[in-house]
């Protein structure tokens, strides 16, 4: 322990923290000073380097649509601006608007609805409508669960396609959670990134949005019901998220199964 203090203090003083040996004359005077001095370091370093309003040297809007246009404006440039439309275009399936006059249906939540703005490594702003899950009633686990496909079952499968020479394929289903419907009754309040015209307007969600706490169950039960009823695999014993179904090499007429690791989040 003595030597373990010299190369490693912040350890050794968490470790006699952790077991409540603050108190003991071989930790009592410098252990604490240990853990002031690291938590100071680290303080220091998340302000410096951690800083939230920016990435890369460029300034995030944190969450303000408002302010993603003013930088726009100030820079001479359209970048945050293209990131929300591209967005919004994308998104827009997960609202029904309703006109003026119109009442949202009895038993849904009112929640809200905010944008993240981030910066790529390769500078292009990225902007993502999210809902204010936490703002609904927790729902039972049933409704939430989303399975994962193991690591290790992705492993065997790459190994079994080196055997047999078979082919690898890989897809990404861009906004996922948007084919699938909502198990959550919640409306919102369309705000600045809906467009002017829609501006306080009432809509209510009828897609799996991104931040709700069931959407992530819901695409994965979405995507079983498609790989198995319209793709024809089943799913493994070992691994329900490995998916396999007969297939005929057509050159040699061989037979073999072909597998799919499906990966819903």
């Amino acid at each position: 322990m003595k030597d373990l203090k010299e190369s490693h203090p912040a350890e050794v003083a968490e470790y006699a923290s952790a077991n409540q040996l603050l108190q003991e004359p071989a930790f009592r005077w410098w252990a604490p000073h240990a853990l002031n001095t690291k938590n100071r370091i680290l303080s220091a370093m998340k302000k410096r380097y951690f800083r939230r309003d920016q990435k890369y040297g460029i300034e995030l809007p944190t969450k303000t649509v408002q302010r993603a246009l003013e930088i726009d404006k100030e820079t001479g440039t359209d970048f945050w601006e293209k990131a929300l439309t591209k967005e919004m275009k994308g998104i827009g399936v997960a609202f029904k608007i309703l006109e003026n006059g119109e009442i949202v249906p009895v038993g849904y939540t009112k929640i809200h609805c905010h944008v993240i703005f981030d910066v790529k490594p390769d500078f292009t702003r990225k902007a993502r409508l999210v809902a204010g899950g936490h703002m609904t009633d927790p729902p039972p686990a049933s409704i939430t669960y989303a399975s994962v496909v193991g690591r290790d079952s992705v492993r065997i499968a790459f190994l079994l396609a080196a055997l047999n020479n078979l082919d690898l394929m890989v897809a990404d289903i861009g906004n996922a959670y948007l084919h699938a419907p909502p198990r959550e009754k919640v409306s919102i309040v369309c705000g600045p990134e809906f467009g002017a015209n829609n501006v306080g307007k009432k809509a209510i969600v009828i897609k799996a949005l991104y931040g709700l706490k069931s959407s992530g169950a819901t695409w994965r039960s979405h995507l079983a019901d498609v790989i198995r009823d319209e793709l024809g695999f089943t799913p493994c014993k070992a691994d329900n998220d490995v998916w396999m179904r007969k297939a005929t090499k057509p050159a040699t007429g061989e037979k073999y199964y072909e597998y799919l690791p499906a990966c819903p989040h």
